[in-house]
């Protein structure tokens, strides 16, 4: 463990204060994800629709990815992260108040979800940027795979008590739920201690060189050709992988006959699968590996994507819990390659970006997951014109393609 850098980071309280503000924002965003993409499917009956609420989550990144990045080097970090938690919390009250009076309509979850997806676009610069600071850079590693891990634990959590809800009380049900956890994520980024002292006081930040830190960290990047590398897996990742996990609401009803709660029963696996992967890496990952782990993750997601997809078609005599128990093995295995990408990503931009570099490069880094808008319009354009299945396995094999082709690109990462 010593490699790893020890345990002891484990006993920081403002580490665990924050891991606590991170697990609850993923436990509501996976919690909400799965009731959006069923309700939305529900009313609009449109495959293309459901992708796009997703999409709408993360848009925020390609759009203000770079700004949180040099804004993350000027402001202080504690309060813009309360600032976020807070305009999380009003906008799930918000949904859920409308849900109650029985005026909720598609489109207000629609900018809901582009809300949350600003709030998600800070994490990067602003609360693992914290974690870094905190822990130190020696013991990133191990600590991203803890926060990664128990927040890939959520998505066992989110979306099984998502569909429960739905099933249950309803919309309206899921959001107060949602909302309620962020007040206790809110008491938990109040009780930090740790204050970042910005970089751009001393220097006399104003909006010139606030722009220059845009360009800085756009100019360092292209000179680098390991984080380079990192960034275009992040980019393959969210445009072909990731947009394919909002079609499991899709699957799951269409092709499996599941009701809510099955549908977000399947839509957990993946999170258990993650949560084992994020923890393996904690215990017996070492720094050298990390490359590796990397860019065979993103492989073994995408073709575990093909699988889930194809489960459906090869199950025996097309029984329904044949096809059931093939898709969940493959979201587990693809949770597993899930968390090694996940673990990983923002692991080796902390670790190869100089101090001095390192907000502004994560919030680079969260432009390259703002690319996944792509892959949505791609992806529900494919499941408009084929079908769900069809346009699912289309995106991991194309996606496969991509990663073999770039090779050149990311071998530098290790």
């Amino acid at each position: 463990m010593a490699e790893n850098g020890g345990t002891g980071w484990l006993a920081i309280p403002d580490f665990r204060r924050l891991w606590l503000v991170g697990f609850i924002l993923v436990v509501v965003r996976w919690l909400e994800m799965l009731a959006v993409g069923v309700f939305t499917y529900q009313v609009t009956g449109s495959a293309a629709i459901v992708a796009m609420m997703t999409m709408l989550r993360i848009l925020p990144m390609g759009l203000f990815g770079a700004f949180f990045g040099a804004a993350a080097d000027v402001l202080e970090r504690r309060s813009a992260l309360i600032l976020v938690v807070v305009a999380m919390m009003a906008s799930s009250l918000t949904v859920a108040a409308l849900a109650n009076a029985g005026a909720l309509e598609v489109w207000h979850l629609a900018v809901a979800s582009f809300v949350n997806g600003v709030g998600w676009a800070t994490d990067n610069p602003v609360r693992r940027m914290m974690i870094g600071d905190v822990v130190g850079p020696e013991r990133m590693g191990p600590a991203m795979s803890l926060d990664v891990g128990t927040n890939n634990a959520s998505r066992m959590l989110g979306p099984t008590l998502g569909g429960v809800l739905l099933a249950t009380a309803g919309i309206a049900g899921v959001f107060w739920l949602g909302a309620g956890l962020y007040v206790v994520g809110l008491f938990a980024a109040l009780a930090i201690q740790t204050r970042s002292r910005p970089t751009g006081v001393d220097a006399g930040v104003d909006g010139v060189s606030f722009l220059g830190g845009l360009r800085d960290g756009i100019v360092w990047l292209r000179g680098d050709r390991r984080l380079l590398g990192v960034f275009l897996i992040t980019i393959i990742f969210n445009v072909f992988g990731w947009p394919s996990m909002s079609m499991i609401p899709v699957i799951g009803k269409d092709d499996l006959g599941l009701g809510p709660e099955g549908v977000g029963l399947l839509a957990s696996v993946d999170g258990v699968g993650a949560f084992a992967g994020a923890l393996t890496i904690m215990i017996l990952g070492r720094a050298a590996w990390y490359g590796r782990i990397y860019v065979s993750g993103l492989a073994l997601f995408l073709t575990m994507i093909i699988g889930f997809a194809v489960a459906p078609r090869i199950a025996m005599d097309g029984a329904v819990l044949s096809g059931v128990v093939l898709s969940g093995a493959a979201l587990l295995v693809l949770g597993v390659g899930g968390a090694c990408f996940s673990v990983m990503q923002a692991t080796l931009v902390y670790l190869h970006a100089p101090t001095a570099m390192r907000a502004r490069l994560l919030g680079l880094l969260s432009v390259c997951i703002g690319t996944g808008p792509i892959g949505f319009f791609y992806l529900g354009f494919l499941a408009e014109a084929l079908s769900a299945q069809v346009a699912t396995m289309a995106m991991g094999a194309q996606g496969l393609v991509v990663l073999a082709l770039t090779h050149r690109y990311w071998r530098a990462i290790g």
